[in-house]
């Protein structure tokens, strides 16, 4: 007889590390760009959101402080901000600015993504 065993698709990481999540030399350029236009630093608060044409949307913001659940990604001096429960959807993901012909935007590089829309904005799993 066999028996299966349910493993969780997904498990939240403490904020020690092991999230995998990184933020990219562009996106802390940016950050260090929109806070000096700022007069104060700034943080950028990634989320997942359901909704969207493909299941789940992205939700991007700028904020000056962090919740105190909040998982903070650091590069170059300057911070993202992901809640535990985005987490999930977002392990290994970069965050990363883009400034190309369809517009200058903060986007994420998600692996755990099986599909997108072609604005990027929404995914699924």
């Amino acid at each position: 007889m066999s028996s299966v065993q349910s493993v969780p698709a997904f498990q939240i990481t403490p904020h020690a590390g092991g999230h995998g999540l990184s933020l990219s030399e562009s996106a802390a350029r940016r950050l260090a760009t929109l806070a000096a236009a700022e007069g104060h630093p700034v943080l950028l608060r990634v989320a997942v959101d359901g909704g969207g044409c493909s299941g789940f949307q992205y939700r991007m913001e700028l904020v000056e402080t962090a919740e105190s659940d909040d998982i903070r990604i650091e590069a170059d001096g300057q911070a993202a901000l992901v809640d535990p429960v985005s987490l999930p959807f977002l392990k290994g993901s970069e965050i990363a600015f883009v400034d190309d012909l369809a517009g200058a935007q903060f986007v994420v590089r998600n692996p755990n993504a099986a599909s997108s829309c072609g604005c990027g904005v929404s995914f699924s799993i």
